[in-house]
């Protein structure tokens, strides 16, 4: 739980010193560009290299990647504080990215392989927990250090330090269970789900849109209504995170049978976004987010069950790997997502209103799709 974090202390920490990073920069040509880049640049390198992650989890052990690369996150992390060069801290943040991809794919993958059926779904939505709560606490703390000095924040990426020894120690190398091993000597091993988990990724991709949209920008939001704020963004960001939270505790109190499926979430996660884009005021908005990330809480451990589903303890890490860089791939698309559907739309509240119609049409499109292709009379597993 702690490893699945650190990709989260990346995507957050800095956004509150971004401001005194471009003022220490501004006389570096295209700085107005490459300081937000610092932010994002490590979603983007996490999304390219997670499949090749996932392969290498595969081939030399989860456990060994995992605390190799938890120890290098940590240096190239703290890089930053030693760095004078715009260009060089760039670097170190690809190289972040690039041990955030090998944390983020080892740790759903020793989930899967620790676990089994409805505990692994409960420890996958627990992970979707200790993300969200830890991004509220990310950003509270590095708005607290940037107070000092732009740089101050670096110094949490030293946590990699403390948390690697542990899990060297504690940490149990993943074996396949008896039950593969009986499986594998009975029958071939079934070759890579190839289709269904380009599926799930594809749904992914848009499931971490909609997921990042809230914390992204609901600044901007509350801004547009005329809240600048920050103790005012801070409540109402750590609200939106207890609404996710909410939403990963409600999905491991339903029994595997009785979860919403994918269309009610999608629509979920839609009526949120239309209570926002369409909000006159404050507690409208908040309303809408808290619905909107109910939704979301619920969404992410739903699609990584279903893709863990498809995985045998053989493919778990590439299988992973693909998840995880779709999940970031989405997390990078996120504002760019509504940049792009500012201008059409005629604003960001219209343009999150638009991204709630692209989300129920989403819903209606799966919830079709299911009922053609399962007949009436088929029972449940072949709904699924």
């Amino acid at each position: 739980m702690a490893g699945s974090c650190l990709p989260v202390l990346g995507a957050v920490l800095l956004a509150p010193v971004l401001p005194r990073m471009q003022d220490h920069f501004a006389g570096v040509p295209g700085s107005a560009a490459l300081v937000p880049v610092v932010l994002t640049v490590p979603a983007l390198a996490l999304a390219v290299l997670a499949p090749f992650a996932g392969v290498i989890v595969d081939r030399l052990g989860r456990k060994r990647l995992l605390v190799a690369a938890t120890i290098l996150y940590a240096l190239f992390g703290t890089a930053p504080l030693w760095l004078d060069s715009l260009h060089a801290v760039l670097i170190s943040r690809v190289l972040v990215g690039v041990t955030e991809a090998a944390i983020m794919t080892a740790c759903t993958t020793l989930i899967g392989d620790y676990y089994s059926g409805e505990l692994r779904d409960r420890y996958l939505a627990l992970q979707t927990m200790c993300a969200s709560a830890s991004a509220t606490v990310f950003f509270v703390l590095g708005g607290a250090l940037g107070a000092a000095d732009w740089r101050a924040p670096f110094w949490l990426y030293a946590v990699g330090l403390l948390i690697a020894p542990v899990m060297a120690r504690v940490l149990p190398t993943p074996l396949p269970s008896k039950r593969d091993d009986v499986a594998a000597a009975r029958i071939p091993r079934s070759p890579f789900p190839v289709r269904r988990m380009a599926g799930i990724c594809l749904l992914t991709v848009f499931g971490a849109v909609v997921f990042y949209t809230v914390p992204v920008e609901m600044a901007y939001l509350l801004d547009d209504l005329g809240t600048d704020s920050t103790s005012a963004i801070g409540a109402v960001t750590a609200v939106a995170s207890a609404a996710t939270v909410l939403g990963s505790v409600l999905f491991t109190r339903f029994p595997p049978h009785r979860r919403p499926r994918l269309p009610a979430l999608f629509a979920l996660c839609a009526a949120g976004f239309l209570l926002m884009g369409f909000a006159d005021g404050l507690p409208l908005l908040i309303a809408g987010a808290v619905v909107n990330c109910v939704g979301t809480g619920l969404l992410l451990p739903s699609l990584v069950t279903r893709a863990m589903s498809l995985l045998e303890f053989a493919d778990r890490g590439r299988g992973m790997g693909l998840w995880t860089a779709a999940f970031f791939l989405g997390e990078f698309l996120c504002p760019l997502v509504l940049l792009a559907g500012k201008g059409p739309a005629g604003g960001l509240a219209p343009a999150v209103a638009l991204l709630g119609v692209a989300a129920a049409g989403l819903a209606a499109a799966l919830l079709l799709t299911a009922r053609r292709f399962a007949p009436a009379g088929a029972p449940e597993s072949a709904r699924q």
